[in-house]
């Protein structure tokens, strides 16, 4: 990932109506996955750290993530609470023999290359009964300065990262879009960054209190969306799965 867009994430995403709010969707998701008790989970790609306190409700947390500044500052963040290994996927993953009940990634497929051999690593760290959640960006038709920015390789839709999934020898037990109610803002969005390609993208700070609490409440609410049903577009996709 582009190393300016790391500081940016640092600064922005404790309060940021975007990592706020599907830090509180995933939440509710990964308490739906009636995990062990003592449940070992890994953040695959942990960026610098913003979903570490969360996950630690359900479990022991370990993390993955290839920059070393980006694990500096998780450390710092979390006060050294967490393993947090650097690492490459998918030849240079530093759990050797370990294996984890959850494996969490959250917006990391899309700047892997390797995707597939990513997941066969991954799926290889399952505990036995274990899932991975995993959430991408959707639809290569929003594609624009902020997947550059971000150094992006590709969008994903429903089916293709089911089809990334099965290749890596995973069971697909949900998929589901989400960030659905803002997908028309979003529209709007990337075509104004079309349109002013080369400057600042849309969604790299964080907006007025006012706008952020609004945009947070509307994503926020997806929660109880997701609890009942799939959702049929939106701005990401989300899966979990298991080993075959």
């Amino acid at each position: 990932m582009n190393p300016e867009a790391y500081l940016e994430m640092a600064s922005t995403e404790s309060r940021h109506w975007w990592f706020a709010a599907r830090r509180e969707i995933l939440s509710r998701i990964i308490e739906g996955l009636a995990l062990p008790p003592s449940a070992r989970i890994l953040e695959a790609g942990s960026g610098t750290g913003g979903n570490l306190m969360m996950l630690s409700a359900y479990g022991l947390v370990s993390a993955i993530e290839m920059d070393e500044g980006a694990c500096a500052v998780s450390r710092l963040k979390t006060e050294g609470r967490f393993v947090i290994r650097q690492g490459c996927f998918p030849d240079d993953v530093p759990y050797e023999g370990e294996t984890f009940d959850l494996i969490f990634m959250a917006d990391v497929l899309e700047h892997v290359e390797r995707n597939v051999e990513t997941l066969v690593a991954l799926r290889r760290m399952l505990a036995p009964g274990g899932r991975m959640l995993i959430t991408v960006p959707a639809y290569q038709w929003l594609w624009s300065p902020h997947d550059v920015f971000l150094q992006h390789t590709r969008r994903y839709t429903s089916k293709s990262l089911r089809q990334v999934l099965m290749q890596a020898g995973l069971r697909v037990d949900r998929l589901s879009y989400f960030n659905a109610l803002l997908l028309p803002l979003a529209i709007l969005a990337r075509v104004k960054d079309r349109m002013m390609w080369g400057g600042k993208s849309s969604g790299t700070t964080t907006p007025p209190a006012l706008v952020n609490r609004t945009l947070f409440s509307i994503f926020r609410s997806e929660r109880r969306l997701l609890g009942r049903f799939n959702l049929p577009a939106g701005v990401s996709v989300l899966a979990i799965a298991r080993a075959e």
